[in-house]
């Protein structure tokens, strides 16, 4: 397979050529800094190794995982960690090309009070000045723009959540993506497309549901790639989000039945939760969750947002090798199943 996980940080690989024998270019080096909850660790890795592989190809391409300590781990999460996570400085002193940072469960009031905020903000800074490109995803999208250019995030009323239609705008990155493209997002704030405009970043993907979903802007030597929703996500991850948000419910964490995700599931599938709703509504009972119909959901759905995500990414790391001068990206190769 040509993605390969850097699983333990090899010797040496600071010195690692630019060009090795004979001419041959070194694989394309992506850091992903999972900062994801313990439940979605494992999930997010695998989302995001399959989705880079698919859009590498034939290409070699390596993915190191790291993560930013601040986070609280449970032990199992924190043992996985420590197995086949790189210390994240000792990442960042290596020759990398390029950055995948993802959101993160919020804890604090605002993101300036996050115990990673300040770690976090080291990162960016660092990205703009030793790579090539890097994509921030979700809430990591919200904190880089409040710490560049003090662009606040506004609470929606209710939850984001669902498979959203984009317009696409002609760029590198939207080559040969069909628009209108599907993107999932999941989220309770926004950022205000307005507001990115004023502050000169270039909106690619934007619904009238649910707002931006990419933009872009040039910072120092990078290119910073905004991604407000998940084109990662497998076909089963908003179910898992969305049965999680009910147990939540149930368990009485929130105090609102959570909103079903928008263009996901079938009609049958949606009386099907209706249905379920109303009766977590007049008895609100946490052993409730048992019948809640996640096989028959899940049975139904389908991925449409992935060859319009896998392509996107291939058009990124075709960026990404353009920009360092090396072989050209293949394009002719059909997206991997």
């Amino acid at each position: 397979m040509p993605l390969e996980v850097e699983v333990r940080p090899p010797e040496a690989v600071s010195v690692l050529p630019r060009q090795g024998p004979g001419g041959v270019h070194p694989p394309i080096r992506i850091g992903l800094v999972n900062n994801m909850p313990d439940s979605a660790l494992e999930g997010t890795e695998a989302q995001f190794t399959e989705l880079l592989s698919a859009a590498a190809g034939p290409h070699r391409t390596h993915l190191c995982f790291t993560h930013l300590p601040e986070v609280e781990r449970g032990p199992e999460a924190a043992w996985r960690i420590e197995k086949r996570y790189w210390p994240i400085d000792e990442l960042l002193a290596t020759p990398i090309d390029a950055l995948i940072v993802t959101g993160a469960e919020p804890r604090a009031p605002t993101l300036r009070e996050e115990s990673y905020w300040h770690h976090l903000m080291e990162v960016l800074e660092w990205a703009e000045s030793h790579t090539t490109s890097s994509v921030w995803s979700c809430l990591a999208a919200h904190a880089a723009v409040l710490h560049l250019d003090g662009i606040e995030r506004t609470p929606l009323p209710e939850k984001c959540c669902g498979v959203f239609a984009h317009g696409l705008t002609p760029h590198a990155l939207t080559r040969g993506v069909s628009g209108p493209a599907p993107i999932p997002h999941s989220r309770w704030n926004d950022l205000q497309p307005a507001a990115l405009a004023g502050a000169g970043y270039t909106i690619l993907a934007r619904s009238p549901e649910s707002g931006a979903g990419i933009f872009v802007k040039e910072r120092g030597d990078s290119l910073f790639v905004f991604v407000h929703g998940h084109p990662e996500y497998d076909e089963r991850a908003l179910l898992k989000e969305y049965q999680r948000d009910v147990g939540r419910y149930l368990s009485g964490e929130q105090p609102h039945y959570p909103t079903l995700p928008a263009h996901y599931f079938s009609d049958e599938v949606s009386c099907l939760f209706e249905d379920f709703r109303e009766d977590a509504l007049s008895d609100r009972d946490p052993s409730r969750l048992e019948t809640f119909p996640f096989v028959e959901a899940a049975d139904c759905l389908t991925r449409s947002w992935r060859d319009p995500g896998v392509r996107f990414y291939r058009n990124w790391l075709a960026y990404l090798l353009a920009e360092r001068g090396g072989a050209r990206f293949p394009d002719d190769v059909s997206i991997a199943r």
